[in-house]
């Protein structure tokens, strides 16, 4: 399976729940806080986000192609083999 990325925002309570869901599950995955980069590293994961999901909802959180957004446990669940 791909390496799980959740693209989150540092502030987003369902961003956390995520990241928690997957930490207490043992998944291991890569995290890029939107709202913690600037300039054009910040511009390039807004314009990811919008590509992956169609808006700007978080969290997106990504593997193998497959996206899930929001804080859908079953979803997150699913993609991360659990």
């Amino acid at each position: 399976m791909a390496r799980i990325k959740v693209f989150a925002l540092s502030t987003c309570p369902y961003c956390n729940q995520a990241r928690a869901y997957l930490s207490d599950n043992g998944v291991d995955f890569d995290v890029v806080e939107v709202d913690k980069l600037e300039g054009q590293p910040r511009t390039d994961a807004v314009d990811e986000v919008k590509r992956l999901s169609g808006g700007t909802s978080f969290p997106v959180i990504v593997a193998d192609g497959k996206v899930v957004v929001g804080f859908d446990k079953a979803g997150i669940g699913r993609l991360a083999g659990l």
